[in-house]
């Protein structure tokens, strides 16, 4: 049955890419997965597979893959994705010795794969579970593990009619999951092969943090009117004598902005930066209107024309991609989007900086946030009322503000470490 569905889904994939560009990137790609390997792999080198489905994953399994390299510089790794909006971002990641897509998962091409690559060991982040592979992976003897994953009640493998499929984790030498809740579901399917370590993600974002960029355009524009700081690049612990209060909103959709908008046009004494999810022009301009006749300054256009100090507005919106983890550091309170649609996006990249972070009620699947709700360094509203009630307590309570910003860091700082662990188990 799964082979069927996976033929299925193949001819689906064939037909859509014909009309669907991201599509025809990753049908392409998968068809010039088996070139890319020929043409460089080396005959004779050790291969490790790490495989992550996205962007998110590979995120996760970054720390692994760069640590590893670092201690077993002999070994080299193989880096595939399944989707592009992972492998259109990271094709040129310098961690990897080779980066493809994975051919779908066929027993053909599964077998032709792991006949090129031959690895020695492989990693599948989070959540794949590809049949094909991984039972060709146990045939042959390959110690094959999965990192940062997570299970649920209302996953297949937990379900009567998913019990055949759950067969497919039995073909894994070792689970390196995030919480206990997972460890428990394992066990009550038979697996037993289980550690709790954690989510890697903890580990990246103190990587991110320590290489977080300076970022003069935001430093210009935080400036009190009328004078400029002797230094610049000045970390957030050595600003809290500053009158300047700062509002980070990063990955924010139209819901979110229509209530952090609407509070800070009446709290003029903050200084407001935007990071939109999308960076489009209409929204770019949606979000200018609902300003009224406040200034705001856009970030590429205050990068071609240095910002004067009677220019630098209320507002700073960055209309372009791969800042905002640096823009957190500048925070004094943070808010993360998408929570007023399908799900939050990435609370970690904030709390990491010591700042409060504040987000919409569509988060219970994360367990990050629920954790960050749980120490009092996380905050969910449900609507405006809830924002604004927040917010007036941050800025008549400083020894609030400052307890919820350090208890946010600290949540981060007690959970790193399932990089070392997971790699102190594994057997080289």
């Amino acid at each position: 049955m799964y082979n069927i569905i996976i033929y299925a889904y193949l001819l689906g994939v064939a037909i859509y890419s014909l009309f669907n560009e991201k599509v025809k990137k990753m049908w392409r790609g998968e068809r010039d997965a088996f070139n890319v390997l020929r043409e460089k792999v080396e005959p004779g080198a050790r291969y490790v597979w790490f495989h992550a489905a996205s962007l998110g994953e590979f995120e996760q399994g970054r720390p692994l893959m760069e640590q590893l390299k670092r201690d077993h510089p002999e070994l080299k790794i193989l880096l595939t994705f399944f989707s592009p909006s992972g492998y259109e971002v990271r094709k040129d990641y310098k961690g990897a010795d080779i980066i493809c897509y994975l051919p779908l998962d066929t027993i053909r091409n599964a077998r032709r794969f792991l006949r090129l690559i031959r690895p020695e060991m492989a990693f599948f982040i989070k959540y794949e579970f590809w049949y094909n592979y991984l039972h060709i992976l146990k045939h042959r003897k390959v110690p094959t593990y999965s990192v940062s994953s997570i299970f649920r009640d209302g996953q297949v493998f937990f379900r009567w009619y998913g019990r055949q499929y759950s067969r497919v984790l039995k073909c894994f030498t070792h689970f390196y999951v995030q919480n206990e809740k997972s460890r428990e579901l394992l066990a009550g399917i038979g697996i037993d092969c289980v550690t709790v370590v954690g989510d890697s993600r903890f580990d990246r974002v103190l990587q991110i943090k320590e290489a977080a960029k300076q970022l003069k355009v935001v430093e210009d524009f935080l400036e009190e009117r009328g004078k400029r700081r002797e230094e610049r690049g000045e970390r957030r612990e050595e600003r809290e004598n500053s009158n300047t209060k700062v509002f980070v909103a990063g990955s924010s959709w139209p819901p979110d902005e229509d209530i952090f908008i609407r509070y800070f046009k009446e709290h003029p004494d903050w200084k407001l930066i935007i990071a939109p999810h999308v960076i489009g022009e209409d929204h770019l301009q949606q979000i200018i209107t609902k300003f009224g006749d406040r200034k705001v300054v856009r970030y590429t256009q205050a990068e071609q024309s240095p910002l004067l100090s009677e220019e630098q507005g209320e507002a700073l919106i960055v209309d372009c991609f791969g800042l905002l983890s640096s823009i957190y550091r500048y925070a004094t309170v943070s808010y993360v989007g998408g929570g007023f649609g399908v799900s939050i996006h990435n609370t970690l990249e904030a709390a990491v900086w010591g700042c409060p972070v504040i987000f919409g009620p569509e988060n219970k699947k994360f367990q990050e946030a629920q954790g960050l709700k749980a120490c009092g360094g996380g905050f969910e509203i449900k609507g405006y009322d809830d924002f604004a009630q927040l917010m007036d307590r941050f800025e008549s309570d400083e020894a609030f503000l400052n307890d919820a910003g350090h208890k946010a860091g600290a949540y981060v700082e007690s959970l790193a470490g399932a990089t070392e662990k997971i790699l102190n188990d594994v057997e080289l």
